[in-house]
């Protein structure tokens, strides 16, 4: 089973090339795409299950042996990740066609370079799970941000170029962080290599391994979006299509907290930054929160809780230990799933309401209560309504911290009860303007609810209602049965993701299946 790893990466790339041959042949496109990400769906259930009986899968590019060649490692974090990627971005691809049906062809519309750039945005998603070292690590990234950067101007429309250059000037100095980080390291260990990195890393002075695990930190924290760097992110997301919104919310940003993740527990373990991470928690919970408070758009607004709730994410990391981080994994699938749902089911709700501001939207659920019910699911999910996945994952978190008798740790998970009550605020005040409201009341109506609200500076103004295609309904309603599965198999997750974190908890393990010692 470790032969097939490669393939992971491997087949997005080749689907990208076949569908650029068939820029003319938009069925065919569609064909290849569909069927590169339900192969590698497939093989990344297989994986999963594989790596849990196993151990670690390794594959050597070429036979080349690391540290000398390029090493492909997928341990049970990598394997969840690959698996649920897999699905969010399949259930995408089929929302994207669906809409294509749906447009004809407009400028919402998917052109012919889309499902080249989509196929390609996904192996650098893919890549970046698999990647045993530094420097594939960068190209993984600079694959799925250059694809990103072709997907977010998608339509050329004033509004996204401004957003593109935001998202290209930011991603750019991210990179550039990066690859420095990388030449230091490089500098100071001799090798690029994960593995052989921790074991190096180790006989380090202290201020040298701060400064490096710092600056690797601060470009992850740029692409992780995390306060203060994350500035960028409620700009640049909310301008394009529905289904790149979607991939990007979803995805892109939970590409960067893995990248954490890693450098937290393999690469930097001896590094003190638990208390400056648990700031930083605190402050993109806060800010991010506060920051949806304030939007009357509701592709704005869920921008500004994807922020927010990165915030748990970091503080999971922070707490560290086997039941922190295992609850930190778990959350994290969650809100790939729960996120680009909720993206999806704003696209929804803007073609039947005309619109994505509350102040102009009425009459949703009258209109279509199928979409009402898919929004409800996914915003009760996202609130941390009980017994869905949100309030599971928040709860473990917290009950990770609140294991440990530290004054911050209280602080944090405070933070983390107010921000999910704020988020669930703003989900409703979403529910009554936009889907209980009747149609009839939007003009003139006046109401606390909206008072101080902001719209999006690329507002219109204009109501303009379009058509829905099954294919559309069918992918949302599959991706909310996603989250739903995620609350019925919460058992089973949960001990899937135990097992994760003890093997992340020994780097030594990550070292040993690397290079053959020991068990896997």
């Amino acid at each position: 089973m470790d032969s097939l790893l490669p393939l992971v990466v491997a087949i997005p790339l080749l689907g990208a090339a076949v569908t650029l041959a068939l820029g003319r042949r938009s069925r065919l496109q569609v064909i290849v795409s569909t069927a590169s990400l339900v192969l590698v769906t497939l093989l990344s259930l297989a994986l999963m299950f594989d790596i849990d009986t196993n151990g670690t899968a390794v594959v050597h590019v070429g036979g080349w042996e690391a540290p000398w060649g390029i090493v492909l490692v997928a341990d049970r974090l990598s394997a969840i990740m690959l698996l649920i990627s897999a699905l969010m971005l399949l259930g995408v691809l089929i929302f994207s066609i669906g809409q294509g049906i749906a447009d004809q062809n407009d400028e919402e519309t998917p052109v012919s370079i889309f499902h080249p750039t989509y196929l390609v945005l996904a192996a650098g998603v893919f890549d970046a799970f698999v990647a045993g070292d530094l420097f594939n690590l960068y190209v993984a990234f600079e694959m799925l941000l250059s694809a990103s950067y072709v997907l977010l101007t998608l339509g050329g429309t004033g509004a996204r170029i401004r957003a593109g250059v935001t998202y290209i000037v930011v991603s750019l100095v991210s990179s550039i962080i990066f690859l420095a980080a990388i030449a230091l390291i490089y500098g100071a260990t001799g090798t690029v290599t994960i593995a052989l990195i921790s074991e190096r890393i180790r006989d380090l002075p202290m201020d040298i391994q701060m400064i490096l695990c710092v600056a690797l930190l601060m470009a992850f924290c740029i692409k992780a979006a995390v306060f203060p760097l994350s500035f960028w992110l409620p700009d640049s997301y909310p301008t394009a299509p529905a289904p790149v919104t979607a991939v990007f919310a979803g995805l892109l940003t939970k590409v960067g907290v893995y990248a954490i993740i890693r450098t937290d527990n393999v690469l930097f373990v001896d590094v003190p930054l638990r208390v400056p991470l648990m700031v930083v928690a605190f402050f993109t919970l806060l800010i991010g929160i506060l920051g949806a408070l304030a939007q009357a758009d509701i592709k704005r607004l869920l921008s500004f809780t994807l922020v927010s709730h990165i915030g748990y994410m970091i503080f999971g990391i922070a707490i560290g230990g086997v039941h922190a981080l295992s609850a930190t994994i778990y959350y994290i699938v969650h809100h790939i799933a729960v996120q680009t749902t909720l993206f999806l089911a704003a696209g929804l709700v803007e073609r039947v309401g005309g619109s994505t501001s509350i102040s102009r939207l009425g009459g949703v659920l009258k209109a279509s209560p199928m979409v009402a019910v898919l929004f409800f699911i996914g915003a009760m999910n996202l609130g941390g309504i009980p017994p869905f996945s949100g309030f599971l994952g928040k709860v473990s978190l917290f009950q990770a911290g609140l294991e440990q008798a530290d004054w911050l740790i209280y602080v944090l998970v405070g933070a983390g009860a107010a921000t999910s009550l704020l988020t669930l605020y703003a989900l409703v005040r979403v529910w009554n303007m936009g889907f209980w409201r009747s149609r009839n009341e939007v003009t003139g109506y006046s109401s606390p609810l909206l008072a101080s609200l902001r719209e999006s500076p690329d507002d219109s103004g204009s109501v303009m209602t379009k058509s829905i295609s099954k294919l559309m309904l069918g992918a949302t309603t599959g991706l909310v049965a996603v989250t739903v599965a995620l609350t019925l198999l919460a058992g089973p997750l949960f001990g899937y993701t135990d097992r994760a974190a003890e093997n992340l908890s020994n780097p030594d393990n990550y070292v040993s299946a690397v290079f053959g010692e020991g068990e896997r």
